[in-house]
C-alpha cells in the first residue's frame, strides 16, 4: 500500500487556517551552489505570534537538499544527525532503505534493507526502519518498523543489536519513533502503520497501540495504551516531560506525560491540539518531534513544522509545501533537518538543539 494511503494523506477537509503573517514566500526555486551539493530554496515561514522571530529569523531560507526528479523517496522519515561523522541518517520506510546525507558528499544509500530482511510473508505494509536517534557514543537507536522491534545500530559496522521485540510475550506492532534519556532509558511508540490492514491485521498481536519505556536492563513497561496512533516522541530538557504525537485526523494532538525519576507516568495532559487546522490545504498530521535546549518544541503537523513554546503556545510554522514526516537538529545545533515526504530539506534556526545544550 502506498504511503499516501496513510492518514497523513487522507484527511477530510476541516476548518481552514485563519489569516496570518507569511514571513517568507519565495515563488521561484532559487538554486544555491555555494558550499557543497546544489540546494534549492523552497517554502515559507508563517508566524502566529511575534515570538516566532526569536526562534526562526524572518529571513531564514528553507533549502531543499535532494531533488525528487533525481531521487524521490516514497516517504522519508526518521532523521538523526551523527555528530562524530558530521552526517545525517534518515529512512525511506516503504522502500526499506536508510540514506546518508552530508554537506561534503550529498546523498548516498547507507543501509539496504534498513529493516526487515526476510522473505515476504504478506503481513507488512512498510518493511523498513522508521525513527532513528543518535546516541552520544556514536551508535544509533532504531525503531525497526518492518522487523517489529527496537534495535541499536553501529554505523561503523552496520550491525544491529535487538533491544526489545515483545511486550507480555506478544510482538510489537511496528515501532515508529524513539528517544533516549541521559541515563540510557529509551521511550518509544508502537502504532500499526507497518502492518498491512493496520489495526485489522491478523498479524497484530497486541490489542492496542502503545507508548513504552525500555529500561537499560531490557525490561519493557507500557506507559499508555489509550492513543489511537502514537507516533513522534521527545523529551523536555529536564527529562521530566515526555511528548507524544497522535497521528489521528479525528484527534490530532500531542500529549505531555509528567515522569517520575524512574520514568513512570505521574500525570498526563493534552499539550496541543490542531483540530482547527487539519484539512486538505494543510497536508500532514502530528508526527515527528524535536526539542530545543530552551524547551521550544518543533512538531511536524498540518501544513509543515509547527513551533510551540514550552507552554504550548503556537508560535509559527515552517512550510515546505508538502507533508513533513520528521525533524532533527544537526550541524552546529542551529540547523533543523526535515524529511518532507519525498525529499530532504533544512532551515537555519535561532533555537539550539537539545543535544547541543552543553556546547
Amino acid at each position: 500500500m502506498p504511503r499516501f494511503a496513510h492518514p497523513l494523506f487522507a484527511i477530510p477537509l476541516a476548518t481552514l487556517l485563519a489569516a496570518c503573517n507569511a514571513q517568507t514566500a519565495p515563488d521561484d526555486q532559487a538554486a544555491d551552489t555555494s558550499g557543497g551539493p546544489e540546494t534549492v530554496t523552497i517554502g515559507q515561514l508563517t508566524a502566529f505570534a511575534p515570538a516566532f522571530e526569536d526562534v526562526v529569523a524572518s529571513d531564514a531560507r528553507i533549502e531543499r537538499l535532494t531533488d525528487p526528479a533525481e531521487q524521490a523517496f516514497t516517504w522519508s522519515e526518521g532523521p538523526a544527525w551523527v555528530r562524530d561523522g558530521e552526517y545525517l541518517l534518515f529512512t525511506d520506510v516503504p522502500q526499506n532503505t536508510m540514506y546518508l546525507w552530508s554537506d561534503a558528499d550529498g546523498l548516498s544509500v547507507f543501509l539496504q534493507p534498513s529493516g526487515y530482511d526476510g522473505p515476504d510473508d504478506g503481513t507488512l505494509r512498510e518493511a523498513g526502519a522508521n525513527g532513528l536517534f543518535a546516541e552520544p557514543g556514536g551508535s544509533v537507536l532504531l525503531a525497526d518498523s518492518g522487523s517489529r522491534l527496537v534495535a541499536r545500530l553501529d554505523p561503523a559496522t552496520k550491525t544491529k543489536t535487538t533491544l526489545a521485540a515483545r511486550f507480555d510475550g506478544k510482538r510489537f506492532n511496528s515501532p515508529n519513533d524513539l528517544v533516549r534519556r541521559s541515563d540510557g532509558t529509551v521511550f518509544f511508540t508502537d502504532p500499526p502503520y507497518g502492518l498491512k490492514d493496520g489495526n485489522d491485521s491478523p498479524a497484530k498481536e497486541l490489542p492496542f497501540n502503545g507508548v513504552y519505556r525500555l529500561d537499560a536492563d531490557g525490561n519493557v513497561h507500557l506507559l499508555d495504551d489509550g492513543l489511537s496512533y502514537p507516533n513522534g516522541i521527545a523529551l523536555s530538557p529536564d527529562e521530566r516531560t515526555l511528548y507524544v504525537a497522535n497521528s489521528d485526523p479525528a484527534r490530532p494532538i500531542w500529549m505531555a506525560y509528567t515522569l517520575d525519576a524512574a520514568g513512570n507516568v505521574e500525570s498526563q495532559r493534552v499539550f496541543a491540539d490542531v483540530s482547527d487546522i487539519v484539512g486538505d490545504d494543510n497536508p500532514g498530521l502530528p508526527d515527528g518531534l524535536a526539542v530545543a535546549a530552551d524547551g521550544t518544541l518543533f512538531a511536524t503537523g498540518p501544513g509543515g513544522v509547527l513551533v510551540f513554546a514550552a507552554d504550548g503556545t503556537r508560535l509559527g510554522r515552517i512550510e515546505t509545501g508538502t507533508a513533513i514526516a520528521n525533524v532533527a537538529f544537526g550541524g552546529d545545533g542551529h540547523v533543523l533537518y526535515m524529511t518532507s515526504h519525498n525529499f530532504l530539506a533544512r532551515v537555519p534556526v535561532r533555537a539550539k538543539g537539545l543535544a547541543y545544550a552543553g556546547d
